[in-house]
């Protein structure tokens, strides 16, 4: 997969999922704008970036902010003249009793997590209209979407809303060649993966846990141009973790 001279935005790439996203889009050839709130990690990732030769720039950007996210795209069209593709990775958990969770928590989760990708969508595209061949949005939900444990509300509900907007989305932008779908990552260890013991790598089919890399392949799956007929797509990327029956023996 050759993505010279497109340009990525990915939003929550200063860490974890996101870095490793803007990583090997940088490997590939792309523009990367890495956008994020957390402007120390932001520029240490534009940083390693820079060193792997990549084309990248950093965008402090508070998702929750509509006049961030104006701002954010404008700046990746003035600095490389087109958008190709928007990867919506930003967001926050938040696992609290639903008898103790307040009002401001919610709506702060909901904001960050689900209102951003529609935002941040919504501009992006009005740039991909523009181009001859449109363009991409992959927005990363979570196997939370389908399945959950005690005291995630708001986070299950932001993830299950993402999935219900990325087809709603696919159906709207479609007319402009813009295809959107999103991906549900399983347990993908951003730490020390080292530190993982046998028993977490044995819950999955897989035999083993994710890694941020694992994720970013499938965005490149999504986002090639030649794979234009999958959109609306909800892509679990568990290591078969969602579909493993467990038993306590």
């Amino acid at each position: 997969m050759d993505f010279s001279n497109k340009t990525v935005i990915i939003t929550g790439a200063a860490n974890g999922i996101g870095k490793g996203i803007a990583l090997q889009y940088a490997l590939k050839g792309a523009n990367v704008v890495v956008a994020d709130i957390d402007e120390k990690a932001g520029t240490e990732t534009v940083s390693l970036i820079k060193e792997k030769g990549g084309s990248v720039i950093f965008v402090p950007t508070d998702v929750r902010q509509e006049a961030d996210i104006v701002r954010l795209m404008d700046t990746a069209f003035q600095t490389y003249d087109h958008i190709d593709i928007l990867i919506n990775n930003a967001g926050k958990g938040l696992f609290k009793s639903p008898y103790d969770l307040t009002l401001e928590e919610w709506d702060d989760l909901l904001n960050t997590n689900l209102r951003s990708v529609f935002l941040c969508s919504r501009e992006a595209a009005k740039y991909m209209r523009k181009n001859k061949d449109g363009g991409s949005i992959v927005n990363i939900a979570s196997t939370r979407a389908i399945m959950s444990e005690p005291n995630s509300e708001a986070y299950a509900a932001s993830k299950g809303g993402i999935v219900a907007l990325t087809h709603a989305l696919a159906a709207s932008l479609s007319k402009d060649k813009i295809t959107v779908n999103c991906i549900s990552p399983g347990w993908i260890e951003t730490g020390d993966y080292s530190q993982l013991r046998p028993i977490d790598h044995e819950q999955h089919l897989s035999r083993r846990v994710g890694k941020p890399e694992d994720i970013a392949r499938a965005c490149l799956y999504l986002t090639d141009k030649e794979n234009d007929f999958v959109t609306g797509i909800n892509l679990i990327v568990d290591g078969g973790m969602t579909r493993k029956m467990i038993y306590v023996e």
